[in-house]
């Protein structure tokens, strides 16, 4: 039976806006399919993870404090997530993780929480802590040959800079910075963005895109997935899209 081994880190302190849900879409869409889906879980003071063993890494979103404790704790990885990441394994980071993969970020008491350095941008908080980025938000995304719609949630005081490759263009809410026209970041394999919500319950392509390009990569194949039962989901996104195009 073909699998899919899924890594997600810190499930304890990086849990902001239902992020675990994204995990839960991706069981239940491999497994709606008669697949497997293996999820296995790090935080600190556990064993290791080998981050070649698995096919997706997750990480949620978290506070500035609980950032600057898992920074501590996931610096030691950096060399092995970088080889994985190079290796092709899917990384999905929300928030706080895209954050973290950063060159750093500078909270608003001007601290600087030292990120991965394994992409060149950075983030810096605003010094008013009652300013942030929050609300609905609407971004059109190129996923491969695929161009759709993200709907998500976002909820950030930081402001990412120095994006060299963005996961959407702005259609309704904020994005990397206040009024920004990109969100997120994307390479490859890595979608590292501040839509919470959780971001998959409400994107059905975006899962199926992220499940495709695993099963692909693992098994050297072009596999064609058995469509899913999404007319609830999809439903509620054109209600939603409806609602928010006739806020602009």
């Amino acid at each position: 039976m073909k699998e899919i081994k899924i890594l997600h880190l810190y499930p304890d302190m990086l849990e902001l806006y239902g992020d675990y849900g994204n995990v839960q879409v991706l069981k239940y869409r491999i497994e709606s399919r008669g697949f497997k889906a293996c999820i296995d879980e790090y935080s600190i003071g556990d064993t290791p993870p080998n981050f070649n063993d698995y096919d997706i890494v997750f990480a949620g979103g978290g506070a500035d404090n609980e950032q600057g404790i898992l920074a501590e704790d996931l610096i030691q990885y950096k060399d092995d997530i970088k080889q994985a990441i190079q290796n092709g394994v899917f990384f999905l980071l929300i928030c706080g993780a895209y954050q973290l993969f950063g060159q750093y970020y500078k909270d608003v008491n001007k601290n600087i929480i030292p990120g991965l350095e394994i992409f060149e941008y950075y983030t810096e908080a605003i010094s008013d802590r009652q300013k942030r980025c929050i609300g609905n938000i609407v971004l059109e995304c190129d996923l491969g040959d695929i161009k759709t719609k993200i709907i998500g949630f976002e909820n950030h005081g930081g402001q990412t800079f120095n994006i060299s490759k963005p996961f959407g263009r702005v259609l309704f809410g904020n994005g990397n910075k206040f009024g920004d026209t990109e969100e997120g970041f994307c390479d490859k394999n890595v979608i590292a963005t501040y839509l919470h919500g959780p971001l998959l319950s409400k994107n059905p392509v975006l899962s199926d895109y992220i499940i495709k390009y695993c099963f692909d990569r693992k098994y050297d194949e072009d596999i064609v997935l058995e469509p899913l039962n999404d007319d609830f989901e999809n439903l509620c996104r054109e209600q939603l899209l409806e609602r928010f195009s006739n806020k602009t």
